[in-house]
């Protein structure tokens, strides 16, 4: 399964990809849109771990690239503030299948990209 985890926050995106690299999944991390870009046309993803707030570019163009290149790969939104706390971002990205507070325990984010990566293989 290949990941692709978005944001600035490399600590935290450590953390993520490390437990999500001892179940077995390939990780790559990269901080800005044009970057994320850049992933998404070189490599075939399974899931997008998304900050919704980047310091660098815009989440939504990043989401909306990956709808368009990749419409099977499925996309958990990050965040530490309440934008969409009301579910609307399941209406604006269409491959959306989670939205989660940025303090998710990594443990429960591996397990949430276990559960929709997996789903991309039945």
């Amino acid at each position: 399964m290949q990941v692709l985890i978005v944001g600035g926050d490399v600590g935290l995106a450590s953390v993520w990809a490390g437990h999500l690299e001892r179940q077995g999944t390939s990780v790559l991390h990269v901080e800005s849109e044009q970057d994320a870009i850049d992933a998404i046309e070189a490599m075939e993803i399974d899931v997008l771990v998304l900050n919704v707030v980047l310091e660098i570019g815009s989440a939504f163009a990043v989401a909306d690239f990956a709808s368009f290149r990749q419409p099977e790969a499925r996309i958990i939104f990050v965040t530490n503030t309440s934008f969409f706390s009301d579910g609307s971002i399941f209406r604006h990205i269409p491959n959306t299948c989670a939205h989660v507070p940025g303090a998710i325990p990594p443990e429960d984010l591996a397990a949430l990209v276990e559960h929709y990566g997996m789903a991309q293989d039945a």
